[in-house]
């Protein structure tokens, strides 16, 4: 296979972060992607399917779907069921703005 030119993800990523309201909406989004990053790196390392993880947590696989594809907002009690299914604890923290 032909190596392929073009621009890298990299390279996009900056200069898309160099537009303010664009870096300000993905700072927004931020805690959530790395907790949906989290429960997805921790359901793979287990090899426990989104089914399995449903019937562990006592919902439906769709639900877990949603959350993994960020269309879901949970409550805390969710995510704390999310973390017990997964054997780990769920902490959440307020940290001070960095200016």
């Amino acid at each position: 296979m032909a190596k392929r030119k073009g621009v890298s993800w990299r390279d996009v990523k900056t200069e898309l972060l160099e537009d303010g309201e664009f870096a300000k909406a993905v700072k927004e989004i931020e805690p959530q992607y790395e907790l949906i990053s989290q429960i997805i790196e921790a359901r793979i390392e287990q090899k426990i399917t989104q089914d399995e993880l449903a019937q562990r947590v006592d919902t439906k696989q769709s639900n877990i779907s949603r959350l993994e594809s960020g269309e879901y907002n949970p409550t805390i009690s969710f995510l704390k069921k999310i973390a017990e299914g997964l054997n780990m604890e769920l902490h959440v923290s307020l940290k001070p703005k960095l200016h």
